[in-house]
């Protein structure tokens, strides 16, 4: 007897493999493989930075543009910010997120861009006015973030100065995440909607777990 197999598309198995590597992670890190796990974290932010440019796609100048444009100016904002301490507050970076240039991590940039784009895929989906995506696009940053700070140092991302993101923290994130935000809306570019509310929520997911993790 022949067994008919429903064919798996490409995006189901990109979702499929998001979700693997945060729930993998979280039972991972759970049970005494932190480091194992936490030193994967460049792997898992390329891999994942290759499935959204698969997924939305990264496929003429403009969203190359674009794309570009988030990465440099992410990066230029997180060095303002390391060496200057008057943006985000005082911080440094870690071990755990990779190569870095002069004290900011490439890789860096490549998270914001994967955040920035899924975040504004998915107010592009839910809002029809163009300034009340912005805005949602950088609250729903701004939501991720809260969460991200309270593991950041544990995991070695990045430290604080003063042992907790300062509020300011929050300002520039969301104030930063506006500009890029308005560009991405300005150019018109359409992402994937399912793939980058899998990405999103397998994210938060994540980080909503070990927020109530290191509360403990």
């Amino acid at each position: 007897m022949i067994v008919a197999f429903k064919k798996i598309d490409v995006k189901s198995i990109s979702i499929f493999t998001i979700w693997l590597f945060q729930i993998s992670a979280i039972i991972g890190i759970s049970i005494g493989h932190y480091d194992w796990f936490i030193t994967k974290t460049p792997l898992n932010l390329i891999i994942t930075s290759l499935l959204l440019v698969i997924h939305f796609p990264i496929d003429s100048f403009k969203k190359i543009a674009v794309v570009l444009l988030v990465f440099l100016f992410s990066l230029l904002i997180e060095w303002i910010g390391v060496h200057y301490g008057f943006l985000f507050g005082v911080y440094e970076y870690g071990k755990n997120l990779g190569v870095k240039l002069d004290g900011v991590p490439l890789l860096i940039g490549v998270n914001w861009a994967i955040l920035i784009l899924a975040t504004a895929t998915l107010a592009d989906k839910w809002i029809n006015s163009f300034y009340a995506k912005i805005l949602v696009g950088a609250a729903l940053m701004v939501f991720m973030d809260f969460f991200i700070e309270v593991s950041a140092p544990p995991f070695d991302f990045w430290i604080w100065a003063s042992g907790a993101a300062p509020f300011r923290n929050y300002v520039a994130w969301f104030t930063v995440s506006l500009f890029l935000h308005f560009v991405y809306h300005r150019t018109k570019i359409k992402g994937d909607f399912t793939f980058s509310l899998h990405l999103y929520a397998a994210q938060l997911l994540f980080f909503i777990y070990f927020y109530g993790f290191h509360q403990l």
